[in-house]
């Protein structure tokens, strides 16, 4: 879960909604989104305890063809494109190390496409994780532990430090105008403020949690490798719950030491959006800023490894379906689904040089909404169409916490295509281009068994 957003995503989320409750406000909404999510999916993940996570839920709640759409999104979309965006990440901040591989430093230009340096280094990270992915679950495993450890050390110690050593920063400054809604733009290094009230208000924050959605995203990865964990009816319930709630947590507090530290307006112009390394130079000067650089690159390197390793087991499942390339199904002699893992490769390459860290953002959401929304509303359905299926653990606030997440959710998607149609509707395109791989696939294995 933590990757890059919580170091980035807060600069867009200020310039939203100007006002420093409502910036903790979109995070804990968020979070709380998040934590309905993962107390359903335990219900889900008891009675399903295999790999393929919210293929299989789909799969079993709603039939083959809406299952079909979600795998086919998840490849195109929803965890290639967090693949590229995080690995987009990776290389902005090693930009802030070494400046010749930022994203200032243009290698290509043609037109309305350019290729920098921060998107070949995001390549080259997906290449390196992908291969030591093929060598076996348990390189992947000590790769995810040794980052996930390190990062969260370095975002406590981060949080300590903001608090202790920033004793005169912009607190009172800032929550003085708390609760006024702004969304700010700059020209020329002058700072335009819009009064939102309202409606106006209302849209802002659902817009603003784009970021903080995509920073929370990926909760539910454990659930791809159900088959490979130990004891998965009780083990995923837990992780989901569990870590959702100290990552809300950190978030959250996170962003409460970004507002000790800096003024709004700081949050909101900090460069390339790094508003961790702007806190850090603030706390510890210049030498505190590389130190964040490597943090985010630590974190963002554990991100993507556990990123590549759930996702190509979503397609393992495809594939032993007859819904996806039959390559994708076969195991390299470590048990591992090789093919399938650089199939994902070689697709969030592509995304990588396809669009910014932010566009790739408004791609991702939009479509990740609609298949939790969906999967769910399965777990009503589910309810009733296998009453007596085994569930070692009942979603907590059943049926009020899944109806909330559901309400939610869809007023976010409902807002996001009315205000963001540029980069929100491609997302819902490449879902509807799976209706035609589906049917082709299906006549495909038709014809195949009519043969056979």
């Amino acid at each position: 879960m933590i990757g890059s957003g919580i170091f980035i995503v807060s600069a867009d989320i200020a310039r939203q909604v100007g006002g420093a409750g409502w910036l903790i406000v979109v995070w804990v909404l968020t979070g709380v989104l998040t934590l309905s999510a993962a107390l359903s999916y335990g219900e889900l993940a008891g009675m399903f305890p295999k790999a393929g996570g919210q293929y299989v839920y789909l799969r079993e709640a709603w039939g083959r063809r809406l299952s079909f759409l979600y795998g086919w999104s998840f490849f195109a979309v929803i965890q290639t494109g967090t693949i590229a965006a995080v690995g987009v990440a990776f290389g902005k901040f090693l930009g802030y190390l070494v400046p010749s591989l930022g994203a200032e430093n243009i290698l290509f230009s043609d037109g309305s496409f350019s290729v920098n340096a921060a998107q070949l280094v995001a390549i080259f990270i997906i290449l390196l994780l992908t291969f030591i992915n093929t060598r076996g679950v348990e390189n992947g495993k000590w790769v995810g532990l040794v980052f996930t450890f390190s990062k969260i050390a370095a975002m406590a110690a981060l949080i300590i430090a903001g608090f202790l050593l920033v004793r005169n920063g912009s607190w009172n400054l800032n929550w003085a105008g708390a609760w006024q809604g702004v969304r700010m733009t700059f020209e020329g290094g002058t700072i335009f403020r819009e009064l939102l009230q309202g409606p106006t208000l209302v849209v802002a924050l659902c817009v603003a949690a784009v970021g903080s959605i995509f920073s929370s995203d990926a909760w539910n990865s454990v659930t791809f490798i159900a088959g490979e964990m130990k004891r998965p009816e009780r083990n995923i319930g837990l992780s989901l719950f569990i870590g959702t709630l100290v990552v809300t947590a950190l978030y959250v507090t996170m962003n409460l030491m970004y507002l000790n530290v800096l003024s709004m307006g700081e949050i909101a112009q900090a460069p390339q959006d790094r508003v961790a390394i702007a806190a850090a130079l603030k706390i510890f000067g210049g030498i505190g800023t590389s130190l964040i650089a490597v943090l985010v690159m630590i974190s963002t390197f554990g991100c993507n490894n556990g990123l590549i390793l759930s996702g190509a087991r979503v397609y393992r499942t495809m594939a032993e379906d007859g819904v996806f390339l039959p390559a994708a199904k076969r195991l390299n002699a470590k048990g591992v689904p090789e093919p399938a893992l650089w199939m994902q490769a070689a697709w969030a390459i592509v995304l990588c040089l396809s669009g910014s860290y932010g566009a790739l953002l408004d791609y991702i959401v939009i479509v990740a909404l609609l298949f939790y929304i969906l999967t769910i509303a399965g777990l009503f359905r589910l309810r009733k169409t296998q009453p007596d299926a085994p569930r070692p653990y009942k979603a907590v606030g059943y049926p009020v916490v899944p109806v909330l997440y559901i309400a939610m959710a869809t007023f976010i998607c409902l807002v996001l295509l009315r205000y963001k149609p540029a980069t929100t509707l491609p997302g819902l395109i490449i879902v509807a281009l799976g209706f035609p791989v589906y049917w082709m696939l299906r006549y495909r294995e038709t014809q195949k068994n009519a043969r056979s």
